[in-house]
C-alpha cells in the first residue's frame, strides 16, 4: 500500500475544486510598511501589501521593536516550556495584567495564538457547566466552530446577527439550563458588526452568558483600543472578552478576558493551555509595549479610519464591486474561486499589488473575493494606484463592475 495516494489524492481534490492554495514569499521591511519583497520565481520583486492583518503597522513600530530586543536580549528567546513546567515568565505576567485592564476585567489569560484561545476558551467553559446549551452565530469563525465541537455539549445555531431568531431560541431553552451566546464583533470577511448591546439584553433577559470574539476590533475600536465592546460601552455586560496579539498589536498570541474565577477554571482544565509552551518573553514584552501606547494613541485608530474609507471611495468611484462594509475591511466581489485567484496572480505579477484571493471554505462557495485592508501606512499615491490595478485586472479578465456585482451580493 502507498499511503501517499491518499494524500495525493486529497490534495487533487482541492485542484478540482479551485481551492488549491499558493502562497507568496515574502519579505516585510520594517520603516518601509505596506511595501514588501516578494521574491519571485523569476527573483526579488518590490510589491505593496493590501491585505496584512498588521492592521495598523504596529509589527513595525519602534516601541515594540525595541521592547523585543530589549527582552530577548536581557532574557533569551524560549519560555522554557509550559507555564506548569516553567513557571510564569515576568513579561508574560504583566502581559496578562495589561490585557485584563485594556478590557476592565478582573484578569487575563494568554494563549499561544487566537484560534487556540477560542477553541480551547469556549470548549473548557462550556464543559464546565453541566447540560450547557451553546447558541451560535451561524458566521462564527473556525475556531469558534471548533470550540463549539469540542465542548461535546448541545449546540444551535442562529442566522448571522439576527435578534429575532437568537429571542427564539433562548426562550424556547429551560431557563435553568445554562446557555452561552458566542459570537464575533466584527466579522472579518464582509466587516459587519454584531449588535453588541442588544446581544446583551437578550443574554441577561434569558439568563445567558455571553462570550465575544473581538480578534479584528482589538486596538482598532473603542478610546483605548478594547474594541467593538469598548466602543459601544458593552465591554462591562460581557462575560468572556475574546482577542489576539497578532493583528492589530502586531506581535503573536490569543487571549480571553473575563472574572478571576472563571479565568482560574479555564487555566487550571484547559488542554490547550496545560500541555503546550507559553509564549516567549520578548514576545509578551513586545504585545504589551504595543498595547500601552494604543491605550493612548489615538492617531493610528485615527488615521486607520481615514485610510479604509478614502479606500471605499476611489474604488467605488472606480465602478469596482466593492461590497457594503461599516469597518475597516474593503471586500470586492468577485464570485468565482478561479478567477478571484487570477485576479490576485495579475495583481502581483503585473502590478506589485499583493491581495491573497479569499474563496470557500473561507467565505461560502460564489461568494469568493479579494478582502483588501488599508493601513495608516497606505497613503493617497498607493489607494490611486491600487484602483487603476484592480481596474486593469477587471477589464483584462472581463470581471463584472459593480452594477452586476450589486445584485450578486
Amino acid at each position: 500500500m502507498n499511503y501517499d495516494d491518499f494524500f495525493a489524492d486529497a490534495i487533487a481534490r482541492l485542484w478540482h475544486e479551485r481551492r488549491y492554495r499558493v502562497f507568496a514569499d515574502l519579505e516585510r521591511i520594517a520603516g518601509r510598511f505596506p511595501h514588501a519583497v516578494w521574491h519571485s520565481p523569476q527573483g526579488p520583486k518590490n510589491v505593496v501589501i493590501w491585505c496584512s492583518n498588521d492592521y495598523l503597522g504596529m509589527g513595525q513600530h519602534p516601541k515594540v521593536i525595541g521592547a523585543m530586543i530589549e527582552t530577548a536580549t536581557r532574557m533569551g528567546t524560549g519560555a522554557g516550556g509550559t507555564r506548569n513546567i516553567a513557571g510564569n515568565n515576568h513579561p508574560l505576567v504583566e502581559l496578562e495584567r495589561e490585557l485584563a485592564d485594556l478590557h476592565r476585567k478582573e484578569a487575563a489569560l494568554v494563549f499561544t495564538s487566537g484560534y487556540i484561545s477560542n477553541e480551547t476558551g469556549i470548549s473548557t467553559l462550556a464543559r464546565q457547566m453541566p447540560n450547557c446549551l451553546i447558541l451560535s452565530d451561524a458566521w462564527n469563525h473556525n475556531s469558534m466552530i471548533e470550540g463549539v465541537r469540542q465542548a461535546h455539549c448541545e449546540k444551535q445555531i442562529f442566522r448571522h446577527n439576527d435578534m429575532a431568531h437568537l429571542e427564539e431560541l433562548l426562550a424556547a431553552a429551560n431557563p435553568h439550563r445554562p446557555k452561552l451566546i458566542v459570537f464575533e464583533s466584527l466579522y472579518s470577511m464582509d466587516g459587519d458588526v454584531a449588535p453588541v448591546n442588544r446581544i446583551c439584553d437578550l443574554a441577561e433577559r434569558y439568563g445567558a452568558m455571553t462570550y465575544v470574539d473581538e480578534v479584528h476590533a482589538v486596538g482598532m475600536y473603542g478610546p483605548r483600543g478594547g474594541g467593538i465592546s469598548e466602543r459601544d460601552g458593552a465591554a462591562s455586560r460581557i462575560d468572556v472578552i475574546e482577542g489576539t496579539l497578532a493583528k492589530a498589536f502586531g506581535c503573536l498570541g490569543g487571549y480571553i478576558a473575563g472574572s478571576n474565577t472563571l479565568i482560574d477554571a479555564v487555566r487550571s482544565y484547559a488542554p490547550g493551555f496545560i500541555f503546550t509552551t507559553a509564549l516567549p518573553p520578548a514576545v509578551c514584552a513586545a504585545a504589551t509595549a504595543a498595547i500601552r501606547h494604543l491605550k493612548t494613541s489615538q492617531w493610528e485608530r485615527e488615521r486607520h479610519q481615514n485610510r479604509a474609507a478614502r479606500t471605499k471611495a476611489v474604488l467605488t468611484a472606480a465602478a469596482l464591486p466593492v461590497m457594503r462594509s461599516p469597518a475597516h475591511i474593503v471586500p470586492v466581489f468577485v464570485g468565482d474561486p478561479e478567477r478571484c485567484k487570477e485576479a490576485s496572480d495579475l495583481l502581483l505579477a503585473d502590478h506589485g499589488v499583493y491581495i491573497q484571493p479569499i474563496n470557500y471554505p473561507t467565505v461560502p462557495k460564489g461568494t469568493e473575493r479579494l478582502r483588501i485592508t488599508p493601513s495608516p501606512y497606505h497613503d493617497d499615491g498607493l489607494i490611486d494606484a491600487l484602483a487603476e490595478a484592480l481596474v486593469d485586472v477587471w477589464q483584462r479578465l472581463g470581471l463584472p463592475f459593480k452594477e452586476r456585482a450589486h445584485a450578486a451580493e
